[in-house]
């Protein structure tokens, strides 16, 4: 048995059922899960390792719901710096298309490093294209060496432009292949129990890239195994065009014909819904992934999320693909969910006084990134410093340039101020970044790697 005592935090955010901030905090944990939460004079004073935070802000791990690790291999590839959605992804599919597996593996590890250094522990990956051999396999050994943990979900595209859908031919799959496949990685990594390192979803890519039979099949195997459901819905209104005049229904409508509602289903982005649309998704208990800083940078729009939490949605932080955000920090992330929330809020009149229309405030954007996330990606495991959660948590040293004169309220400057490098970023009790270094390999060697193979990747 192996125990961890943290203590003499300046401020430990417990984002738990009473939302309790403590002075001079701490956490008493036990082989990887938390036994006591506490002021640092409740708390044991031995244990076999001791880490003092006097000075630190610690919060719980953030959580990443939606991501394509492998775009950190095409990071502002000049052609798609300057596109929506659908020609930003006609652009890179011929890229992609190019991968290997060890690109796979490379982009993987870079992704889940950057997300570390941003305070993640938790990130839910899409990965719905498999060339050249690569498999969902490549990500899950990857990741198994950065010591954070994932949802590895099976993507899937099955429906190629010469039967009417986006992605060219060379990029999609057989469906009796997919749904095999799907089955194997459940039966060989998917772990239900608490503390899981790894856990599988299925995550058909889109309403433009499969068809509605695969829909169906995914949702039926996920169900048999109790497993997760993810999707794109409602980012463009590109897509929304595409639904209604390939399927006639709008995109939301078309999940609800397929069956594809309820309490294990999450979404990405859901940009352009309307009031009705939002009731669906209380009504049958769908997640969203927000994804402010993609959506923005692809001018997809601005997701109506005060909306959805004022109705009860579920509602998590995902920083999207690096191809479509060009960075992997939650930290950034949770700010600009706050910003553009109240952006929207003041182009719809809202005011300060406006109890009708509230805007964003700092700690509803880390309950997003922190307890929203955890309830979207159906864990109750992680998301809060409790007792019985897991021993997911980041540290921040308050006394650094970005958080000068910030004094008066550091969890709000958590939000508010400049992203940082986090100090500390420990998963299970165990060290993944330690005075922000990423601990588990070597930075400057895996950078090196991920930019030869991104070279090679879009310049042959």
């Amino acid at each position: 048995m192996s125990t961890l005592l943290v203590k003499h935090a300046a401020v430990l955010v417990t984002m738990d059922d009473l939302r309790r901030e403590i002075p001079d905090g701490g956490l008493f944990i036990r082989d990887g899960f938390i036994e006591q939460v506490g002021a640092t004079s409740e708390l044991p004073t031995t244990a076999d390792r001791i880490l003092d935070l006097t000075g630190y802000l610690v919060a719980p791990g953030l959580i990443n719901t939606h991501h394509h690790f492998y775009q950190t291999l095409t990071r502002v590839v000049p052609k798609a710096q300057n596109a929506n959605l659908f020609n930003w992804l006609k652009t890179l599919y011929p890229i992609w298309a190019r991968m290997t597996p060890e690109h796979i593996y490379i982009s993987t590890q870079t992704a889940l490093a950057e997300l570390a250094l941003s305070g993640c522990t938790t990130a839910s990956d899409h990965l719905y294209l498999f060339p050249n051999g690569s498999r969902l396999d490549d990500e899950i050994l990857a990741a198994r060496e950065t010591g954070m943990r994932i949802m590895a979900t099976r993507g899937s595209m099955s429906l190629g432009e010469s039967k009417g859908g986006l992605p060219p031919d060379s990029v999609v799959e057989d469906e009796k292949y997919i749904l095999k496949d799907a089955q194997r990685l459940i039966e060989t990594y998917h772990d239900p129990k608490p503390g899981a390192m790894v856990q599988i979803a299925l995550a058909p890519c889109s309403p433009f890239s499969v068809t509605g039979e695969l829909m169906r099949q995914s949702a039926a195997l996920a169900r048999t195994y109790h497993v997760r459901l993810h999707t794109h819905l409602a980012e463009t209104q590109d897509e929304e065009q595409f639904c209604q005049q390939k399927f006639g229904y709008r995109p939301v409508a078309y999940m609800e014909h397929l069956g594809w509602v309820g309490d294990d289903v999450w979404f990405a982005h859901s940009v352009h819904i309307s009031q009705s649309e939002v009731e669906v998704y209380k009504q049958t208990g769908c997640g969203v992934a927000h994804c402010p800083t993609s959506n923005m940078r692809l001018a997809s729009g601005i997701a109506p999320i005060m909306d959805m939490l004022q109705a009860g949605v579920k509602i998590g932080l995902g920083v999207d693909g690096s191809a479509s955000n060009d960075g992997s920090s939650l930290l950034e992330e949770m700010r600009m969910a706050m910003m553009v929330a109240r952006l929207k809020a003041g182009l719809q009149g809202a005011s300060l006084s406006d109890v009708e229309m509230p805007i964003m405030t700092a700690r509803q954007a880390l309950e997003l990134a922190t307890r929203g996330s955890a309830s979207v990606l159906g864990r109750t495991d992680i998301g809060a410093l409790a007792s019985g959660k897991c021993a997911d948590f980041f540290a921040i040293n308050l006394n650094r340039i970005e958080y000068a004169g910030a004094v008066h309220d550091p969890v709000a400057a958590l939000v508010f101020c400049a992203p940082v490098t986090v100090d500390f970023t420990i998963v299970g009790g165990e060290f993944v970044v330690k005075e922000r270094q990423f601990v588990k390999m070597n930075i400057e060697e895996l950078i090196s790697r991920h930019n030869r193979a991104a070279k090679m990747l879009v310049y042959g």
